[in-house]
């Protein structure tokens, strides 16, 4: 009971925190009805949301959202529930470390049969329903035998590999369709190696995991983006249309693509090779420093944005805590996870503004490669 009366304005905190959550997704229903303002053709919209390949694509958006919000949630609970027994030494001896109090007739233990069991088993006869309904109200995007001399327009890879078929816009060939998809494989087998924090294993905690949740949520919905943009964004020709934008089959795009050293008149391939070497090595140089001066920052608060003063101590501050993590971290473990961070995290963004923004096409052009 004591326990019960301790936790009371734990829970009022969460709700807090649910409130903030509805005020998201407030700004979020806001932001769609804006945009239906915008929409010139809703049958064409329609079509492509509701087309057997799309679908998946519909249900991740919002299955995306609301696991990112669960999680984040289940951390915020987590976390205030580590700083209530951090303050109560005496409380952290004896008390449970659930959010949610033990209650009289609750089972101290729970063996994996039946209730783990019987949990999985329901679980995978919905899965499997959902699939038989799906498969039988919906047709099997499979079409006729392929004829080189009558190729579809636009031409799309199922939707699990839109996201190479949108890389394929920024990267050259054999960049985007083998070496990233392998740094991305590598890296994330890579990283459960090179974390040196001991904490966070086995529940989700935003406090104690600050940058590390931030740079998986950082890469993933990334990679979500370039689905969406390849479904839904890319029309006739693989030209840029906006959601809702009427698509036109005789488009043409009258940009430039030019490569960087372009710009600064230089033409001779010895000239390329320097100049592409200095702007590559300057940029890791640089994505280095902001990586490192990003994991010793603490929490960062919207609020920071309209007060330049609290942004400046903000950004001027090093955090305890991260600094712990840091200084626990290896010389390897530190240049592998800077390697992959700016090679995929920071490398790709930025690549894609320079092309979608500046129509810069190479940044360093070789005899061998083009990056």
């Amino acid at each position: 009971m004591q326990n019960v009366e301790e936790f009371e304005d734990f829970e009022e905190r969460k709700g807090s925190w649910l409130t903030g959550g509805r005020a998201a997704l407030i700004l979020v229903v806001l932001a769609l009805v804006i945009s239906a303002f915008f929409v010139e053709d809703w049958h064409q919209l329609i079509s492509i949301a509701t087309k057997p390949d799309n679908i998946p694509i519909v249900a991740l958006i919002p299955l995306v959202i609301f696991f990112t919000w669960l999680g984040m949630k289940q951390a915020r609970a987590n976390d205030e529930l580590a700083e209530h027994l951090q303050a109560d030494p005496q409380l952290a001896k004896t008390h449970h470390r659930k959010t949610q109090p033990w209650r009289p007739g609750w089972a101290r233990e729970l063996h994996v049969w039946p209730y783990l069991i019987r949990i999985e088993f329901l679980a995978a006869i919905i899965v499997t329903v959902i699939l038989y309904v799906w498969s039988i109200t919906l047709n099997a995007p499979l079409e006729e035998p392929a004829n080189p001399n009558l190729t579809m327009n636009p031409s799309k890879a199922p939707w699990y590999f839109l996201g190479l078929q949108e890389m394929l816009v920024y990267f050259d060939p054999w960049i985007a369709g083998v070496v990233m998809p392998s740094l991305l494989i590598v890296g994330l087998m890579v990283f459960p190696y090179v974390d040196s924090n001991p904490l966070g294993n086995g529940y989700y905690s935003w406090r104690q995991r600050r940058f590390a949740v931030s740079m998986f949520l950082w890469g993933f919905f990334m990679w979500i983006a370039l689905i969406i943009i390849g479904t839904f964004i890319r029309g006739p020709g693989w030209i840029w249309f906006w959601p809702g934008q009427r698509w036109d089959h005789n488009a043409v795009v009258y940009d430039r693509n030019r490569d960087l050293h372009e710009i600064f008149g230089i033409t001779s391939m010895p000239g390329k090779l320097v100049f592409g070497a200095l702007v590559v090595g300057g940029f890791y140089f640089v994505g280095g420093l902001f990586f490192h001066w990003l994991m010793k920052r603490s929490r960062f608060k919207f609020r920071y944005l309209f007060h330049p003063r609290e942004f400046l101590h903000w950004a001027k501050t090093s955090d305890e805590f991260e600094s712990k993590i840091l200084a626990r971290t290896s010389i390897l473990q530190y240049l592998t996870f800077q390697f992959f961070a700016i090679t995929v995290l920071l490398a790709f963004p930025i690549k894609l503004i320079l092309r979608l923004v500046f129509t810069i096409k190479y940044v360093w052009v070789t005899p061998w490669f083009n990056i």
